[in-house]
């Protein structure tokens, strides 16, 4: 629910315009609005500074566009929904003709705020071991760019050639905080850890063969990585790893 909503319920009950009764009828709409199918949680954005995010994966092309709308309407922030296909995008065009679709990221979003001056100082980079792993980072970079933080990319730069890696160092030094995504055996999280004194988010994939069993082999290996400052989201969890590396860059 938008600030000045609530404000205006105040400052209508202080007033003696709205009657105490129908002032708290008012506030206790706000917090959640059920739907058919969800309960919409519009005071996400004042908890959080950050509208309800939509995981569109299970959802019909229809409840998202519905929900995408009644936060696009009762919101300030910029809008996400993750998981999401074409379909998805073109119901939601239905009721927010704004909306865009980065098929990579694999992700319905509202960029309200294009003009926004982003910290280059306080940047969060994203690093990949390989190119398959690019949908997931697409997922974090957006998600933290929506977030509000500058995002920088250094893609295809896994221990298989790591003179690639050294040759990204100044990047690494210049981050105020680190997301690598990598999948096979999930090594580069650990020989970043150990270039850096920044935090360093891990995320495991699902890219591997047989033995990497979906990204849980990489999972594990980043949970026993030896080197410091090391924390680890769930496999494939782009969107997570973007929330973490923006709480924490908005901290440091």
């Amino acid at each position: 629910m938008k600030r000045e909503d609530i404000v205006s319920i105040l400052q209508a009950y202080k007033a003696g315009s709205l009657p105490e009764g129908e002032a708290l009828d008012k506030l206790a709409e706000m917090p959640f609005e059920e739907m058919r199918f969800a309960e919409i949680d519009h005071h996400r954005e004042l908890r959080q500074g950050m509208p309800e995010v939509i995981y569109a994966a299970g959802k019909t092309p229809e409840q998202v566009r519905d929900i995408f709308a009644s936060l696009y309407a009762h919101s300030e922030g910029n809008l996400l929904a993750t998981r999401a296909t074409r379909e998805h995008y073109e119901k939601v065009l239905e009721k927010v003709p704004e909306a865009q679709f980065d098929e990579m990221a694999r992700a319905v979003y509202l960029d309200r705020d294009k003009r926004i001056m982003r910290d280059e100082t306080h940047n969060i980079l994203i690093m990949t071991a390989g190119t398959s792993d690019v949908p997931v980072a697409e997922e974090a970079r957006l998600t933290a760019y929506l977030f509000g933080n500058s995002v920088h990319t250094c893609y295809d730069c896994g221990v298989a050639g790591i003179h690639r890696l050294f040759a990204h160092l100044p990047e690494i030094k210049a981050a105020n905080v680190i997301i690598v995504i990598a999948g096979m055996e999930g090594a580069l999280a650990s020989v970043v850890g150990g270039l850096t004194n920044k935090p360093v988010i891990a995320v495991p994939t699902s890219v591997g063969y047989g033995a990497s069993f979906q990204g849980v082999a990489a999972l594990l290996s980043m949970l026993n990585s030896c080197a410091m400052g090391v924390s680890v989201v769930n496999i494939d969890n782009g969107f997570g790893a973007g929330a973490l590396a923006s709480k924490i860059n908005k901290l440091r």
